[in-house]
């Protein structure tokens, strides 16, 4: 079949990752066509196409289709995909993140595609936007979904989230979680030592590990407070922040003026296939993002077996099981978290169990290859209903 995937910018990032991955098991695994149609990938997060091995997959950058809103942009981005859309004849288009999802999600309905499918990563409508704003995206959401056939989600929480909102009803998504590349995470621990001795880590330390932009709403703020709590009462613990951003200046001089200097290790910018072995330094993953799809950090750190402490936002209890892969805690609660940080700080027994239940629960449930079978199951149906399935007699 013929596939066109459509998403703002290629960073380095869950969703990302997700629709590439997507893209390439499409071209090798299935012989199918697919195109992926991007805007700029500006940002501190790293060009994600740069760093990976796209052959066999059409890409197209537009540069109309950039992330924020802007009118003119919008209405030639529309022009642009409305376009290709006409001049290549997919299949399905399958768009990803919410600008792309909406004006993706108009041309190809404008154009008759036979399947149009949107993936939700993360609602665009949070509880800490402004009510005006939310009032906006949950409208230009419920738009778009009279736009396609089909929505996933990659949790449910995402599903429940957007029926709650009354973006489309329970029977329009499905879910299908985030896929990886498994094998480098369950080889984690292979250069572990060294790795930890390259970062400035001792063995005789417990390193509570961060993977996220230094970004707003990524909470990285509470981790650094909750700190001051922990390193009183264990002067063996460590913190390690995989990744970068704008607010890394602001975070390393709030660390100093806690005194917290030597205990804290940032890695600045690293590539996707970097990840596992900063994941293997690790012995705990902590997640306190405020919003947050289903954040991949979690599996892949599970799939490693590390336990898990994460903030209850959005679906990171379908992996964080409370005392059994890790700890789940309120939103904001630095307390908490500092509670719960000590307390695997102070167990390895409990470190290993919970890594362990993590690693054997979800490896499997998260292979990229069985996120690409599943999804293209779901082109399949929605084809076969459509009519469409004989992918030839309409091109």
């Amino acid at each position: 079949m013929r596939v066109m995937h459509v998403i703002t910018r290629m960073i380095v990032g869950g969703a990302q990752e997700n629709t590439l991955y997507n893209c390439l098991d499409l071209v090798r695994d299935y012989n199918d066509e697919v195109k992926l149609i991007t805007g700029p990938s500006e940002g501190a997060e790293g060009k994600l196409l740069s760093q990976s091995d796209t052959s066999g997959l059409l890409i197209e950058t537009h540069a109309s289709l950039i992330r924020s809103i802007s009118p003119l942009h919008d209405r030639r981005a529309y022009s642009d995909l409305n376009r290709v859309i006409r001049d290549w004849r997919p299949d399905v288009v399958h768009t990803h993140s919410a600008k792309a999802g909406l004006l993706g999600r108009a041309a190809a309905w404008a154009c008759k595609v036979p399947c149009v499918v949107h993936t939700v990563h993360g609602a665009p409508f949070h509880p800490y936007q402004r009510w005006i704003s939310r009032w906006f995206f949950i409208q230009c959401e419920r738009w778009a979904a009279k736009r396609c056939h089909h929505m996933i989600s990659v949790a449910d929480a995402m599903t429940d989230m957007m029926v709650s909102a009354k973006v489309a009803t329970k029977e329009k998504f499905s879910t299908i979680y985030s896929g990886m590349d498994v094998e480098p995470f369950i080889n984690a621990d292979e250069n572990r030592e060294l790795v930890r001795k390259s970062l400035g880590f001792s063995n005789s330390d417990i390193v509570f590990g961060k993977i996220a932009r230094l970004f707003h709403l990524k909470g990285h703020c509470y981790v650094i407070e909750a700190a001051e709590q922990v390193c009183r009462t264990n002067p063996n613990v460590k913190f390690l922040f995989v990744g970068d951003g704008l607010l890394r200046q602001e975070f390393e001089a709030d660390i100093a003026r806690r005194g917290l200097t030597d205990r804290f290790v940032f890695t600045g910018l690293v590539p996707p296939d970097q990840v596992p072995k900063f994941v293997g330094a690790m012995d705990v993953l902590v997640h306190t993002s405020l919003r947050e799809g289903l954040a991949r950090a979690l599996p892949q750190a599970l799939i490693s077996g590390k336990p898990a402490i994460s903030y209850d936002v959005d679906g990171a209890r379908e992996v964080v099981l409370n005392n059994k892969t890790g700890f789940l805690i309120p939103p904001k609660q630095v307390d908490s978290l500092a509670a719960s940080m000590i307390q695997l700080a102070n167990s390895r027994e409990m470190r290993v169990a919970m890594g362990t239940k993590g690693r054997e629960m979800f490896t499997e449930q998260f292979r990229h290859n069985t996120m690409t079978r599943h999804i293209r199951e779901l082109y399949v149906r929605l084809l076969s209903r459509s009519g469409a399935l004989n992918t030839e007699s309409h091109r």
